[in-house]
């Protein structure tokens, strides 16, 4: 391959890399304008922000996963950060992240397995947000 071709070939590889950066810059600044309730997918991620507190939030994704029998194997917790790993019916990997935004705020990302599957983790989120309505502030 000529030298032309080779530039050529690393140009078009460096716009995707910027195109696929802006695509996530897009997705971000969508949830931003979205607003708080409304679910999106970041980085592999359903993503969704919850008028809660960080405790009832807590209590309420624990809740969820109990509801569907899946078992909370790892809990981790630091200051503004709760992690739950539990594991779904066909064995993948489950990844619950509560992000304390404020004393009445959290945000809440779901992920099963190691590809996106929106439609188990939609069902994950569903449940959190019925929880949270059924009064676990």
């Amino acid at each position: 391959m000529g030298v032309f071709c080779m530039k050529k070939i690393a140009y078009l590889m460096l716009l995707g890399v910027i195109s696929m950066n802006l695509c996530g810059c897009l997705a971000i600044f969508g949830g931003v304008v979205a607003g708080a309730g409304t679910a999106v997918w970041l980085s592999g991620k359903l993503s969704q922000e919850f008028h809660a507190s960080y405790q009832s939030t807590t209590d309420a994704a624990k809740a969820a996963l109990q509801s569907f029998n899946y078992p909370i194997v790892k809990e981790t917790q630091e200051a503004n950060l709760t992690q739950l790993i539990s594991k779904y019916s066909d064995g993948r990997q489950i990844w619950v992240d509560i992000h304390k935004i404020d004393d009445q705020n959290t945000n809440v990302e779901v992920r099963v397995g190691l590809t996106p599957d929106k439609k188990a983790d939609s069902e994950i989120m569903d449940s959190i947000r019925r929880f949270l309505g059924k009064g676990l502030r």
